[in-house]
C-alpha cells in the first residue's frame, strides 16, 4: 500500500487539504490539525497530509512550552495508548496508525509515540511515513545512534543510497571504534557507490548485486560500466551494448536514458541530447526527469562553451555567453513551470531564478505557492521574506522568517540563515536589541557564519 501524492486523491480530498494549509498560514493550528487527521482517517496514504499535520504538532508543541517535562507527563499519560497501538501492529496497523496519530498529538517527539508510529507505518507498508517520522525526530535528537541506524536502514532499503550513507557516516563520527559502525558505512559507502555508478541494484536483496545477474558475462559487463575511471573503449563498447539494446525495444525509455549518461561521460553532447529529445519524443514529452536532464545538458553545453571562449581569451565572449545561458535558464524554468503546474518543486526553482533576477513580484507569486510543499517550504518562506525586504515591507519580511523559525528546531545552516536575515530586517527597522539576540544565537555555535563577529563586537562596542 505505497504512499499517494495529492494528485492522486480525489478533488474533494485537495479541497480539504487546501483548507489546512490555509489554516496554518493564518496560524490556526487546531483546526488544521483536525482537518488534516479525518483527511488522513479516509485515505492514510496521503503523505503530504501526513507531513503538514506533523509540522502543525510540533508547531503547537512547541508554542505550549514543551519539554524534557513535558515529554515525561505525555509518556505517564500515553501507556495505555502505546500498549494498545502496540498490540494491533500486526492485526490491524492502519489502526495503529490512527492510535499513534492521536498520541503524537499530545507529545509529537516522545520517543515511544513516533517509534509507534513508524512501526505501524511500516506494517502498513508505509515507508515514506516512517522514513519522515524519523527524519523529524532526528532533528530534535541528532545524536540518537539508534534513530541515525534505524533511519539510515530505511533509506538503504528504499535505495536513498546517499542519505543512507550520510546516517552511517554520523555514527562513524559518534563511534569512530564501533565495528558495527564500520561496517554499516562501508556497507552503505558500497552501495551508494554502485547506484551513482550505474550499476543494477540487488532489488532489496542482500549479497551483492551478483545475485540479480543472469550470467557471469553480464555481471563482468556491469562491473565495466562502474568503473570509477573508463577508458575510450569502454565507453564505446556500452554505447554499442545500449545501442543494440534500442535495436531489440526501440521504445524502452531507461535505454535511451542510459545511451545519453555514456554519450555525456564520452563527451559527445550533441549526441547525449540527440538521444534525450528522442526520449522526450516517444515519452510524449510528460517525463519531467527527462525534460530536467535536457536541460541540465544544455547548461552543461553552456559551460563548456564558456570555458573554450575564457581559454582562448575572449571576455567579451565569455559575458555573453554567460548573459545567454542566465536567459536560457530562467525561460526555461518559467516553460517547465507551465507544462507542469502542479509540480511545487518547479515552482520553488522559478521563484529563486526570479529573485536573482530581481523580479520580486513575480518571485513572491512562485514562493506563495511552493511552501506548500513540505521539503521546500522553509526555504520558500525565506525567500518570500528576501522578496518583501528587497521591496521594502519589512515588517512582512519578519513575520516569514519568524513563521520559518519556529517549524526549526535544530540550529542547522538553513536556520542559521533564517535568524540571520531576520536579524538584518529587525536592524533595518531599529529594532537592534532583537537583532543582536539572534546574531548571538548564531554567533555561540558558528563564530565564522558570515559577518556575525563582526557585528556582535560592533554591538559590544556600542554598548
Amino acid at each position: 500500500m505505497p504512499e499517494v501524492t495529492l494528485e492522486e486523491v480525489p478533488r474533494k480530498m485537495r479541497e480539504v487539504f487546501e483548507k489546512a494549509v490555509s489554516a496554518m498560514e493564518r496560524g490556526n493550528a487546531d483546526y488544521a490539525t483536525n482537518m488534516l487527521l479525518a483527511l488522513l482517517d479516509t485515505e492514510p496514504r496521503l503523505l503530504q497530509a501526513r507531513k503538514l499535520l506533523r509540522a502543525a504538532q510540533i508547531k503547537k508543541f512547541r508554542e505550549s512550552g514543551g519539554g524534557a517535562m513535558r515529554h515525561l507527563t505525555s509518556s505517564l499519560a500515553g501507556i495505555g495508548g502505546v500498549m494498545a497501538g502496540s498490540a494491533m501492529l500486526k492485526s490491524k496497523p492502519l489502526k495503529a496508525l490512527q492510535a499513534a496519530e492521536k498520541l503524537m498529538m499530545k507529545d509529537p517527539l516522545n520517543k515511544q509515540f513516533y517509534t509507534l508510529l513508524a512501526k505501524a507505518a511500516i506494517a502498513a507498508d508505509l515507508p515514506e511515513t516512517a522514513i519522515h517520522t524519523l527524519e523529524f525526530a532526528l532533528e530534535a535528537e541528532p545524536e540518537s545512534i539508534d534513530l541515525l541506524y534505524w533511519l539510515g536502514g530505511l533509506y538503504k532499503d528504499g535505495g536513498i543510497t546517499d542519505k543512507a550513507r550520510e546516517c552511517f557516516e554520523r555514527i562513524g563520527t559518534l563511534r569512530p571504534n564501533d565495528p558495527k559502525a564500520i561496517k554499516a558505512l562501508k556497507d552503505a559507502q558500497a552501495m551508494d557507490t554502485m547506484k551513482s555508478g550505474r550499476w543494477t541494484e540487488a532489488a532489496g536483496e542482500v549479497g551483492g548485486y551478483r545475485k540479480v545477474m543472469k550470467d557471469a558475462e553480464e555481471a563482468q559487463r556491469l562491473e565495466q560500466e562502474a568503473k570509477a575511471v573508463k577508458t575510450a573503449g569502454d565507453i564505446d563498447t556500452l554505447i554499442a551494448d545500449q545501442l543494440k539494446k534500442i535495436e531489440r525495444e526501440p521504445n524502452n525509455i531507461n535505454y535511451r536514458r542510459a545511451l545519453a549518461e555514456h554519450y555525456i561521460r564520452a563527451e559527445r553532447l550533441d549526441e547525449a541530447l540527440a538521444t534525450l529529445q528522442e526520449a522526450d519524443r516517444i515519452s510524449g514529452g510528460g517525463d519531467p526527469q527527462i525534460d530536467r536532464s535536457i536541460s541540465n545538458l544544455r547548461v552543461r553545453k553552456f559551460d563548456a562553451r564558456i570555458e573554450e571562449l575564457r581559454a582562448a581569451g575572449d571576455e567579451a565572449g565569455v559575458q555573453a555567453a554567460e548573459q545567454e545561458k542566465d536567459a536560457y535558464l530562467l525561460a526555461d524554468a518559467e516553460e517547465r513551470v507551465k507544462r507542469y503546474p502542479n509540480d511545487l518543486q518547479f515552482k520553488y526553482e522559478h521563484g529563486v531564478l526570479l529573485f536573482e533576477h530581481g523580479q520580486f513580484i513575480e518571485a513572491i507569486q512562485q514562493f506563495q505557492l511552493s511552501q506548500r510543499n513540505p521539503q521546500r517550504r522553509i526555504r520558500s518562506l525565506y525567500y518570500l521574506a528576501r522578496c518583501f525586504e528587497q521591496k521594502g515591507q519589512l515588517d512582512i519580511a519578519a513575520e516569514q522568517l519568524e513563521k520559518a523559525s519556529s517549524e526549526l528546531s535544530v540550529l542547522d545552516n538553513t536556520k542559521k540563515d533564517i535568524l540571520y536575515e531576520l536579524g538584518v530586517v529587525y536592524d533595518q527597522m531599529g529594532q537592534r536589541e532583537k537583532a543582536v539576540d539572534l546574531f548571538k544565537q548564531i554567533y555561540s555555535v558558528d563564530i565564522a557564519y558570515r559577518d556575525v563577529a563582526e557585528r556582535i563586537e560592533k554591538s559590544y562596542k556600542k554598548g
